[in-house]
């Protein structure tokens, strides 16, 4: 990370260096390490960084200072900071303070929380007004291939996604969503994202971009968001 952001880095870092998280993987508790400065792992956001690039993603809304919920090693761009277990509930987001950020991202993420709705007011207050919070899901037709839980590629989904519709009882709409949790919250871009795709059996994990993605912005001068 930029020395720039080596303040918000030690925020949102807690003592000791290293720190042990207990987490449930297909049924089986382990221990799992976790050191900060972790590592790059490319995954959905790298593999969409070309599209992005190519479409002006970054110069138009990711200018400033950013914050990456859930990234996993796989950083948004230069100029943001990471958020993940160790800097702890990323529904909270207990360290970060109201409108803080020019642009908040999440790839992949809102489909592992337990209140999708308490994630995405407190990201959204975590923007400031006029910034944007930036929405990366996996589409339940391009990803999970399936009506219904559980996810065959990831058990820990506790979710479907669909663009623009609710299907009950395990798939939401993301646009629904925000216009339920975020009502005053802006869409400027709102889109299925697909480049590469090319697997379509559902027996088999799908390729390239499977993906939504949904863009907000801040109105000036709107209310906060209550959690």
């Amino acid at each position: 990370m930029r020395s720039v952001l080596k303040s918000e880095v030690k925020r949102f870092s807690p003592a000791p260096f290293w720190s042990v998280l207990r987490a449930i993987r297909t049924g089986t508790r382990h221990l799992e390490y976790r050191a900060y400065g972790r590592p790059a792992n490319p995954g959905e956001t790298a593999k969409a960084r070309p599209r992005r690039l190519h479409e002006g993603f970054f110069d138009r809304y990711c200018a400033g200072r950013g914050l990456d919920i859930g990234y996993g090693g796989d950083l948004l761009c230069g100029n943001c900071v990471g958020w993940d277990f160790e800097h702890g509930d990323a529904q909270v987001l207990a360290t970060v303070q109201n409108d803080s950020f020019d642009f908040v991202y999440s790839s992949h993420t809102l489909e592992h929380v337990a209140d999708e709705s308490l994630a995405l007011r407190n990201w959204y207050r975590a923007v400031k007004p006029g910034g944007y919070l930036i929405l990366f899901v996996p589409d339940r037709e391009l990803y999970e291939k399936r009506l219904a839980l559980p996810s065959l590629w990831n058990p820990d989904h506790k979710r479907f996604f669909l663009l623009d519709r609710d299907e009950p009882p395990d798939t939401v709409g993301l646009l629904p969503l925000i216009s339920r949790s975020i009502p005053e919250a802006r869409v400027v871009s709102a889109r299925r994202c697909y480049a590469g795709h090319t697997i379509e059996d559902p027996r088999l994990h799908s390729d390239g971009e499977y993906s939504i993605e949904v863009i907000v912005q801040k109105k000036v001068g709107a209310r906060k968001s209550l959690c």
